[in-house]
């Protein structure tokens, strides 16, 4: 690959108060080394080199909302709390030291038991329909209480990554986790508002939810939001098997305060609906972009061969080839190009890309995933 064929990753973005030097986002990745829900000096550390590493928009792994049992692992980072926010302070004035950008991505794990440990929280966990998985019950069903407190906190912690100074917020809405339970017919099981036959009746919390934090950052703050088809329940689930159903899903949530939408799918290059669109059609982000109008993030095995969840399976992944991702940018299917293990592994990563350095890139072992490079 030559210097000048990846031109097209290396081109401004705007977007509100967004400005960003090139069209690579570091993919949020749970990274479980935050003792008592704190980030400390090494996460700092950890995001900074990313920024002096050329990273255009830096998304934080999953951190978790004021909720009793929003995590399910106990290194998992908070976001709130006084000394977590502190934390999350030293993180932000770091990365923009170093000239990078950066949002949380704002989570709460519902029902999801994590397989990097045994750990479970004091408190109940909760989901829309006691469920983790469709006939798997675990945990208790939201009422009307704890889903209008889980709303507010979604708000808060939006409102102080913004007082914090952080450029952007991602709300955690994709992979079978709570928003997403929300979203899946099969684990939402609700007879109420939030809940309906049509993926458009079951996404109402969801848009309660960006509708809040949009309340709380007002209108120029830019607010992203992660959806997928895939489960890590269920890797071959589909919300939107149609283009007017995924319409009718990501529409009204756009509508309601999403500028950016990150959607996350194993392989970027496979066409979301070949059916239609034949062999070389859009991905996923490429059709929500098409439906919705919204700028849009694409994500899922860039830069690597394999796909993110067998490195848990202690399989390695070799450096692959950028022309698929650099074909789709020059045709601007979608805005932004999220990269997950090639920058774990190595902060260089963006600047290797963009001088041409091939030799230098690295492969991905699972040995990664247990340090902070």
């Amino acid at each position: 690959m030559s210097r000048s064929n990846v031109d097209a990753l290396f081109q401004p973005f705007h977007l509100k108060g967004l400005s960003l030097k090139n069209r690579i986002v570091m993919a949020p990745m749970t990274r479980s080394f935050a003792p008592n829900g704190v980030p400390g000096e090494n996460i700092a550390a950890y995001y900074q080199r990313r920024a002096e590493g050329e990273v255009g928009l830096i998304l934080s792994e999953g951190t978790v909302i004021n909720r009793p049992a929003s995590r399910n692992d106990a290194n998992i980072p908070f976001f709130h709390g006084d000394e977590a926010l502190k934390g999350w302070k030293k993180v932000i004035d770091e990365v923009h030291a170093a000239g990078g950008k950066m949002g949380p991505q704002l989570w709460h794990t519902g029902s999801v038991v994590s397989f990097l440990t045994d750990w479970v929280p004091e408190s109940p966990v909760e989901s829309p329909s006691g469920l983790i998985a469709p006939g798997e019950p675990r945990g208790e069903a939201m009422s009307d209480e704890t889903i209008a407190d889980t709303i507010a906190a979604f708000a808060q912690a939006a409102a102080d990554a913004k007082r914090l100074g952080f450029d952007v917020a991602e709300i955690h809405g994709a992979h079978g986790y709570l928003i997403d339970q929300f979203f899946w017919a099969g684990t939402n099981q609700r007879t109420d508002a939030y809940g309906g036959a049509t993926l458009k009746q079951r996404s109402r919390f969801a848009a309660e939810v960006v509708k809040a934090m949009r309340e709380a950052v007002g209108p120029e703050f830019p607010l992203i939001l992660r959806v997928s088809q895939w489960k890590q329940q269920d890797y071959s689930a589909r919300l939107a098997p149609t283009p007017q159903e995924m319409t009718d899903w990501l529409l009204p949530l756009v509508e309601a305060g999403v500028d950016i939408l990150h959607c996350s799918q194993r392989r970027f290059w496979e066409p979301e609906f070949p059916e239609i669109d034949g062999e070389s059609g859009l991905n996923f982000a490429g059709w929500a972009k098409k439906l919705t109008g919204a700028a849009t993030i694409s994500v899922g095995s860039v830069g690597l061969s394999g796909d993110f969840m067998s490195a848990f399976a202690g399989e390695s992944s070799h450096p692959a080839s950028l022309d698929k991702l650099i074909e789709r940018l020059e045709r601007n299917e979608f805005d932004l190009i999220a990269v997950g293990r090639a920058l774990l592994s190595d902060p260089h990563w963006v600047t290797k890309i963009r001088t041409g350095n091939q030799a230098a890139l690295k492969d991905f072992t699972a040995e990664a995933l247990r340090e902070l490079v």
